[in-house]
């Protein structure tokens, strides 16, 4: 039966909708049918109904007509929503501001990224040695609609050639293009079906890749478990190219990254997003075996730099916040690593330029930056412009002067050119953004989760805010695969605290702020953690009187789309708005799609055994969904090439909530169409998309004008 909510407003029954509605507070529209399927499977002695298991086709006819039908519905009722042009308009207004970044030197060139405001795609000039500019490569030509993008841009070491990676739709499925970097002309066949990869050169005679076979089935759903590591030498066909590490080693996730001094190939091997084994090749000997440096799993490694045969290995082997260490390449096994720059109580990652270490340090989700030489002296602490992100400090070894960039949840992202010798940084790059931070203010809170841990909290806002309970506010978070949510500018949260919202991230367990115990403590049986994490975000935004519960919105992307599902439907009466984006949605069968297996160190599968499948059946959010249950007015969004996190998580979700949920809230799934996990998207496309999700957070908080 098609189910009917109410919006209040008048507006016209929307798409192909003709079944007669009550009237209650204005005008209906009405769901669209989703039919249901038998299917059934059986986990450890239990069945497990999956009524909407057909929306996993998404080659299907059917599949294509609900997609259309729900977006019918869902933009008739968001181009109801009486201030969404103005919102769209602000936005783009705010989003209409030069973009450039740091600049890095190929062969003779100086190339840099630069957006003029609202091309859809980033453009790549360059100027040469007497400052002529041009362009190189644009991405706008790719396709008319700017969702083909750019998704990886790599130069031989002498400058002359060039090897750009597009995707196309949002896809992960990359095709690679080689052009004579002085006349920009195609030099060979276009390299495709590539995955999951880098580009690594080696002298300008090739260049390292990394890819899967191309999967039975759908490209975009299918499953793609056996990553491979190639070298692609110039002039020859892609079918010849030579297989390096893959074949007979079973591995899901495979990288190769050549040395800066062309001596070493090192070769990342995991099973998971989270530990690794590592070798190392000898590119200086002919036919030189790959000797392993780590050969097991149970932490995370890779090479930094290389003096000679020195090697510098980042790790958190015995160092969850990681350390430094060096090595011989001719023994580089663990049992002969030593401290370099030893771990301490902030979460390390580290870069290299211009003869120097940056150790970047995370201090409560804050940036600090250690300089350091070669033999691990301290040089310097480097004098950053403020509290917030500070990234960068990477380059060549020749490099003079290296870059960084700054930012925070006020501080749009400025670069800073910086003299590694003297220590000084002057601004490279500042953008004239029309937003004034400084009528706002962050503070970081720390709050008491469920089971007694402290967890830090960055509130952001107009200064003078009335802490009365009526502030619009949005919390956002992630939780998961030992990702840091740092303090970073966006327009869309701008916009929003520029209408009187709050905005707060939690840095909850299952991220990577506290290292790798912080991550941990996220993790499979302790996944619960991260939803009392967010959960006791919004009580303290609550009881602190930011916000109430009829004016607050959750958020998340991804792994982010999970905790926002399962915290809606563990407590749908704290929030008044949900937006999961792009979620992993359905916990029993995530693993079964595309590169979803190797998310299980974080999750554990419903296949482990029999606890863990009934501890992923217990939050699983499409599996939790109750009969007759009030839900948060919730915008479901995805796109319909996303092979990261495949769609059907997301159908499944929205078709469970409409099916079920009782009351006017509305339950509606946006889907971009030609649109994946979310890198490359186009910038007309991403504005529209962020708009929708302030005008249906603040329309459905009661704001029926701005």
């Amino acid at each position: 039966m098609k189910k009917i909510i109410y919006v209040s407003m008048a507006a016209i029954a929307l798409g192909s909708c003709n079944q007669n509605s009550e009237e209650k507070k204005g005008y209906s529209f009405v769901y669209p049918d989703t039919k249901k399927v038998d299917t059934i499977d059986t986990y450890f002695g239990t069945q497990i109904t999956d009524p909407y298991r057909w929306l996993e086709d998404d080659r299907s006819k059917e599949t294509e007509e609900w997609v259309k039908a729900q977006n019918e519905v869902s933009f008739g009722y968001l181009k109801s929503i009486p201030f969404r042009q103005q919102i769209i308009d602000r936005m783009s207004e705010m989003w209409n501001y030069e973009r450039i970044s740091a600049p890095f030197k190929e062969g003779k060139y100086t190339y840099y990224y630069k957006n003029n405001g609202l091309q859809n795609q980033s453009v790549i000039y360059r100027k040469d040695q007497d400052g002529n500019e041009e362009v190189f490569l644009d991405p706008n030509t790719f396709s008319k609609d700017g969702t083909t993008s750019l998704g990886g841009l790599n130069f031989s070491k002498d400058g002359s050639l060039a090897a750009y990676a597009i995707s196309e739709g949002g896809s992960d499925w990359r095709k690679v293009i080689i052009i004579d970097t002085e006349t920009k002309q195609q030099t060979e066949d276009t390299l495709r079906d590539i995955k999951f990869s880098g580009i690594s050169w080696l002298g300008n005679e090739g260049f390292f890749y990394s890819s899967y076979d191309k999967p039975e089935g759908s490209e975009l759903s299918a499953k793609t478990d056996q990553h491979k590591l190639y070298y692609h030498q110039l002039g020859t066909a892609q079918q010849s190219d030579q297989l390096i590490f893959g074949g007979k080693e079973k591995r899901r996730y495979v990288g190769g990254y050549v040395s800066e001094d062309l001596n070493f190939l090192f070769i990342s091997a995991a099973n998971s997003t989270s530990g690794n084994e590592l070798y190392i090749k000898d590119l200086t000997k002919e036919n030189s075996p790959i000797v392993p440096i780590v050969s097991n799993f149970e932490n995370d490694h890779y090479v930094l730099e290389n003096e000679g045969n020195k090697l510098y290995i980042v790790t958190n082997l015995n160092a969850p916040n990681k350390r430094i260490v060096t090595v011989d390449a001719t023994n580089p096994t663990l049992e002969n690593w030593i401290d370099f720059i030893p771990e301490t109580e902030h979460v390390l990652s580290p870069s290299t330029g211009s003869g120097y270490f940056f150790a970047k340090y995370m201090k409560d989700a804050i940036s600090l930056v250690k300089q350091y030489d070669y033999s691990g002296k301290l040089v310097r602490e480097v004098a950053l412009p403020g509290i917030g992100t500070a990234g960068g400090f990477g380059g060549k070894k020749e490099e003079q002067t290296l870059y960084f960039s700054f930012t925070n949840y006020i501080t749009p992202g400025t670069i800073y050119s910086y003299n590694p010798k003297t220590g000084k940084s002057e601004i490279y790059q500042q953008p004239k953004v029309a937003f004034d931070g400084s009528q706002y203010e962050s503070k970081q809170v720390f709050y008491t989760s469920k089971d007694g841990t402290k967890v830090p909290m960055i509130i952001t806002h107009k200064k003078g805010l009335k802490l009365d309970g009526t502030n619009p506010t949005m919390l956002y978070g992630y939780g998961g695969f030992n990702i840091s949510l740092t303090p970073s500018f966006s327009i869309s949260n701008a916009l929003w605290m520029e209408l009187g919202g709050v905005y707060a991230v939690p840095s909850l367990r299952g991220g990577g702020e506290y290292g790798k115990d912080w991550h941990n403590a996220g993790t499979q049986m302790q996944k619960q953690n991260v939803f009392d994490d967010f959960i006791a975000a919004a009580e303290y935004l609550i009881t602190e009187k930011y916000t109430s519960s009829d004016y607050l919105a959750i958020s998340g992307r991804s792994n982010g789309g999970l905790l926002v599902g399962a915290t809606m439907t563990q407590r749908p009466d704290l929030f008044k708005v949900a937006l999961p984006g792009v979620g992993v949605l359905d916990m029993l069968r995530y693993h079964t799609f595309t590169a979803g297996a190797g998310w299980a160190y974080d999750y554990g599968t419903s296949e482990d055994s029999k606890e863990m499948f009934e501890y992923l059946k217990g939050y699983s959010p499409v599996h939790n969904v109750k009969e007759g249950v009030t839900y948060p007015a919730t915008m479901v969004t995805t796109g319909d090439h996303d092979d990261r996190v495949v769609p059907a998580h997301s159908f499944k979700f929205a078709a469970e909530l409409q099916a079920k949920h009782k009351g006017e809230n509305p339950v509606i799934i946006r889907i971009d169409v030609n649109a994946g996990h979310g890198a490359g998207k186009p910038v007309s496309m991403t504005i529209e998309e962020y708009s929708d999700m302030l005008a249906f957070a603040l329309y459905n908080m009661g704001i029926e004008k701005l």
